[in-house]
C-alpha cells in the first residue's frame, strides 16, 4: 500500500476500537483485502514492535479469506506488545470477523 492510499484509507475509512488496537476499514482497489500497520516507538524498542507486526500479519494471513475486500489499517495501542497470538486473534476476531458475518 502506497502512502497516498494509506492516507486516503485513514481519512475515508470507518474506525473501530478495541482495548489494544485501533482499526480503520476503507474500500480499496482490487477485490481483495490489504493490510496496513501502524506500530509506534511508544510500544518499545524494535524487537517488541516487530513482534507486534508479526502477530498482526499472521492474523491477517490466517483470516484474509474471511475479511471483506478493501483496506484494513491496524494501529497498535499501549499494551499490545505484551499480547500472545491467541489474545490478538480473540480481540481482532471479535471485531473484524463478527462484522463480516453480521
Amino acid at each position: 500500500m502506497h502512502r497516498s492510499e494509506f492516507l486516503r484509507a485513514l481519512a475515508q475509512g470507518r474506525r473501530l476500537h478495541t482495548r489494544h488496537f485501533g482499526i480503520t476499514q476503507a474500500p480499496g482497489p482490487g477485490g481483495r483485502p490489504r493490510l496496513g500497520l501502524v506500530v509506534t516507538k511508544r510500544l518499545g524498542k524494535a524487537v517488541r514492535r516487530n513482534r507486534v507486526k508479526r502477530l498482526l500479519r499472521e492474523f491477517f494471513r490466517r483470516h484474509k479469506d474471511q475479511l471483506p475486500p478493501g483496506d484494513l489499517i491496524i494501529m497498535a495501542k499501549k499494551g499490545a506488545a505484551a499480547l500472545t497470538y491467541q489474545q490478538v486473534q480473540e480481540e481482532l476476531s471479535g471485531v473484524l470477523l463478527a462484522r463480516v458475518k453480521g
